[in-house]
């Protein structure tokens, strides 16, 4: 029987404000995810599904309410969390002079010494994690002929091939928690696909908590295990995806029958 490896009691999420009241975006969130499960949180823009992922990271603090994780005590330190949870986020990054592999290589930090520097495992690590979200032999792949795709500088790659290399760093963490927001954007349909496959079987055959902010309703509803549907000032259902749709929850949750765009 799966365990519980995040849940929620009655969470408020938002921003805390100076000298004034917080923002509150989200009251009352409470559901629990499972070891061994990808769940994908949808809803409309500004309904606060990036906020809980960064709450839930302990980038931001929660407004009221709790949370907690399996893995991890939360009074601990940055680099405890940073070995229970990898977090992918959609802000662009603009890296001047750092490689690919350096980015992939942040990813190894937490389990590293400053002294002792990257392992023959930790390099071992960072080239599964690039093959594993489509770069085939990543020491000698190159789009530019110069240079393999490690030492390949990491603003010289496209927007999709980006978020590839932050998704490998996430995965050479190696944490049993990872949470992402929009690990598809910018990515054409077969990277789409492979990377939502690569996860899911990450969730099932290595038992990781995978949650997923997405607008990929389509591949939300044929992958996940199931789905975290956050509807605007009311809270969130997560629920198999049969089940919200006979509950009529998506067109709750985004003001219209999204299954029928003719209307």
């Amino acid at each position: 029987m799966s365990n519980v490896s995040i849940s929620t009691n009655r969470l408020t999420i938002g921003y805390r404000r100076s000298g004034s009241a917080d923002a509150v975006i989200q009251r009352d969130l409470t559901f629990s995810l499972m070891e061994g499960e990808m769940v994908c949180m949808l809803g409309p823009n500004g309904c606060g599904k990036s906020t809980l992922l960064r709450t839930l990271a302990g980038l931001q603090p929660a407004l009221g309410g709790s949370y907690s994780l399996r893995t991890l005590s939360l009074g601990e330190g940055r680099g405890e969390i940073a070995k229970s949870i990898a977090l992918v986020l959609t802000e662009r990054l603009s890296m001047d002079n750092t490689t690919v592999h350096d980015v992939v290589a942040l990813g190894r930090y937490p389990f590293t010494s400053f002294l002792d520097g990257l392992t023959d495992l930790d390099e071992r690590i960072i080239t599964e994690s690039l093959e594993q979200v489509g770069f085939t032999n990543p020491q000698s792949q190159t789009t530019n002929p110069q240079f393999p795709i490690t030492l390949s500088p990491f603003n010289s790659h496209s927007d999709g091939e980006k978020q590839r290399i932050l998704i490998a760093k996430a995965l050479a963490q190696q944490t049993p928690i990872i949470l992402l927001d929009e690990p598809t954007a910018h990515l054409d349909l077969p990277h789409r696909i492979l990377v939502l496959r690569l996860l899911r079987r990450l969730a099932h055959e290595q038992g990781k908590t995978i949650l997923i902010s997405t607008h990929e309703l389509d591949l939300a509803l044929a992958l996940s295990d199931r789905i975290l549907l956050m509807i605007p000032s009311e809270g969130v259902l997560l629920n198999s995806s049969d089940s919200l749709r006979k509950q009529n929850a998506f067109t709750k949750a985004f003001g219209m029958d999204i299954f029928n765009p003719l209307g």
